[in-house]
């Protein structure tokens, strides 16, 4: 642990609970299960604070002191990350208790320092229990090469699907897995296929660097954490046109708006190259959301798929991704080319199987109109 601090020293005092150590509330989240508790937020001026069911819940006792917070913070770090945050004044890193997981970004603002504490579970769930509308994880496990994208906004699950989808890959075909992450957030287990996980700052000093030494590493499957600036995505790209399976995530709601982003990175020269290496090399863009379920027992996924079919791949050639959303109505069918779907549509789906109420779908639904529509035909 980072210099002297300790993570089971008990350093704050709950109303309800006692005395509590950061481990304290680090246990909490196996206590309920990461699919509840998903964020703990350490903060000074306020008490710590959880995030259940998708929304906050603040620890009733004392608002954090400066002190109270490092005494909370610290120990989660090592010295080296210690050291970093003091430097550049913001550090992601990764801490496991117990069989969960956890994914930390540690920074400065207004009173002090702030962290952002995310659970994962050790257990990579099976990937039927994922929530998928349709079986399109069977093309996607066993495709050969291709761009496998999942997007959503922050603590969407767009990391424990790709880990779903891999470690089924893992288990049922010999092949050569890479991944390049920041940090590491599921440890895949060595089944039928050899993994090897690379974290940024500790083994590789950027996404770049990794993917350019990675092609000559003969990989099979390659996960890149996530698509953060116009050279990681050529590279990423162009290593999905050069016969690998590429799984990666992009911070967006809808999978049209997946493809205005990608190509918002580039400059006006060069985004038509880019548009004919996206339809070449693209295969599927899941965008994904968790809703609250109606029991208040969880959440659930509601995701919207994109199959880069025929239609899909001169729609992106020829930059007209506002008309890819027809393609999500119509190319519903359970055929190879199609089983594409709305998230109008799965949430319309979801409400009809009473797993969600309508008000919170018709929250998290891109558009009303459609959602309407939906709904009459589930």
């Amino acid at each position: 642990m980072a210099g002297t601090f300790e993570a089971t020293k008990t350093v704050y005092s709950s109303i309800d609970n006692g005395e509590l150590s950061i481990h304290n509330m680090l246990e909490f989240f196996e206590k309920m299960g990461t699919m509840r508790v998903s964020d703990l937020h350490l903060k000074v001026g306020a008490p710590p604070t959880y995030r259940i069911d998708g929304d906050l819940e603040k620890i009733k006792g004392p608002l954090l002191s400066k002190d109270t917070a490092e005494q909370l913070i610290y120990p989660l770090l090592s010295d080296a990350n210690l050291e970093k945050l003091r430097e550049l004044h913001s550090v992601d890193c990764s801490y496991r208790l117990a069989k969960t997981h956890f994914r930390i970004n540690v920074f400065h603002e207004n009173d002090g320092v702030c962290a952002a504490i995310r659970a994962l579970a050790a257990d990579i769930p099976p990937i039927e229990n994922i929530g998928f509308p349709n079986d399109i994880f069977k093309d996607i496990i066993h495709r050969n090469h291709g761009l496998v994208l999942v997007t959503g906004i922050t603590g969407a699950g767009k990391s424990t699907t790709i880990a779903s989808l891999i470690d089924c890959i893992s288990h049922e075909r010999a092949c050569r897995i890479i991944t390049i992450e920041d940090p590491i957030e599921y440890i895949y287990a060595q089944n039928g296929s050899m993994t090897s996980q690379r974290e940024i700052g500790r083994d590789v000093y950027s996404f770049v660097d990794g993917l350019r030494s990675m092609l000559r590493e003969d990989p099979d499957i390659i996960f890149v954490g996530e698509m953060r600036d116009a050279e990681t995505i050529a590279m990423t790209l162009m290593a999905a046109e050069t016969g690998h399976l590429v799984f990666s995530t992009l911070h967006t709601r809808d999978t049209a708006g997946s493809i205005t982003r990608i190509l918002d990175y580039f400059p006006e020269g060069r985004q038509s190259e880019v548009r004919n290496q996206l339809s070449l090399g693209l295969a599927y863009i899941i965008s994904q959301k968790l809703i609250p379920r109606k029991d208040g027992k969880g959440r659930v996924v509601a995701m919207e798929i994109l199959n880069n079919n025929y239609a899909i791949a001169n729609l992106i050639r020829t930059g007209k991704p506002e008309q890819m959303y027809s393609q999500l109505q119509t190319k519903t069918q359970d055929r190879h080319d199609e089983k594409m779907i709305t998230m109008e549509r799965h949430l319309a789906r979801l409400v009809n199987q009473e797993k969600i109420d309508f008000l919170e779908a018709h929250k998290w639904a891109n558009n009303l109109t459609t959602f309407a529509e939906a709904m009459k035909l589930e």
